[in-house]
Parts: C-alpha cells; sequence; structure tokens
C-alpha cells in the first residue's frame, strides 16, 4: 500500500542503529576500560604537574599546564566525545585534590599558593575548552548548501 506518503528514514546513533544513546559511540567493555585507562593516566599527569610546577616554578607551571592539555585534547580527540575529554580530567582533578590533602605533619605537595591556584584554575579551565570545543568536520561530509 503505497498511499503517495513516503516515511522518512529513522535516525539512528553513529554505532549502526538502535536507540539514540547520546554518545558518539556505545559504551562496550572495551571502550570503559579506554575511559579507565584515560583516568589514570590524567591521575598520573596531575601528580607529575604537582611536583614539576614546584619544583620549577614558572617554567615548570606552564609544562604542567601543556601536558594537562595535551591529554585533554588527545583525549577528546581520541574519541570524539566529551567523556574523552573529562575521563582524564576527573583523574587529575581526584589526584589534585589527594595532594592538597597534605600529610599529619603540615606538609603538602604544592610549593606555594600562587602556584597551587594557577595550576587548579588553568587545569579546569583547559578540561571545560576541551570538553566543551566542537568536533572537527569530518571530511566529505555535506555541506547542507546545494551545489558546494
Amino acid at each position: 500500500m503505497s498511499g503517495g506518503k513516503q516515511r522518512a528514514p529513522r535516525p539512528s546513533n553513529a554505532a549502526g542503529g538502535g536507540a539514540p544513546t547520546g554518545l558518539a559511540a556505545p559504551l562496550d567493555p572495551g571502550r570503559i576500560a579506554s575511559y579507565v585507562g584515560l583516568a589514570v593516566l590524567g591521575a598520573l599527569v596531575g601528580l607529575a604537574g604537582a611536583l614539576v610546577q614546584a619544583a620549577w616554578f614558572p617554567a615548570g607551571l606552564l609544562l604542567a599546564l601543556l601536558a594537562v592539555a595535551g591529554l585533554f585534547h588527545g583525549g577528546r580527540l581520541l574519541f570524539g566525545t566529551q567523556l574523552g575529554a573529562l575521563a582524564p580530567a576527573a583523574g587529575w582533578l581526584i589526584s589534585i585534590v589527594v595532594l592538597l590533602g597534605g600529610r599529619p605533619e603540615g606538609d603538602y605537595v604544592f610549593g606555594d599558593e600562587l602556584g597551587l591556584t594557577l595550576f587548579m584554575l588553568g587545569g579546569m579551565a583547559v578540561a571545560v575548552i576541551c570538553a566543551t570545543m566542537s568536533r572537527s568536520p569530518q571530511q566529505g561530509a555535506d555541506s547542507g548548501r546545494p551545489g558546494k
């Protein structure tokens, strides 16, 4: 029965069918393990960054923030999702908060308050920027404009 109406194709997720999940790819065990690995890597970069920025204050802070930016941006590009940038950011933030706790003697890892403030605010700003940046355009994607 073709009553003259054609049905529009049903939208599906990027995995090739099924209900849309809002994610670029479904969460399978391998992908979850990759996100956990990124979170652990974020914690390690947070630990290393805390030590480097305290040891060599102006240059160490820039080096630590560049490492954080590289990890967050790399996670975003690797997975193509916001979660790719947020997983290492979560690990980084957890490690920084744990390091802020200090020791019973009153010592803590961060060298001074200025370095601590700049490292935390800079890292959080980089995490937000990487998580909210738009995806790069796909090669050969239809622009939606006729004749282009």
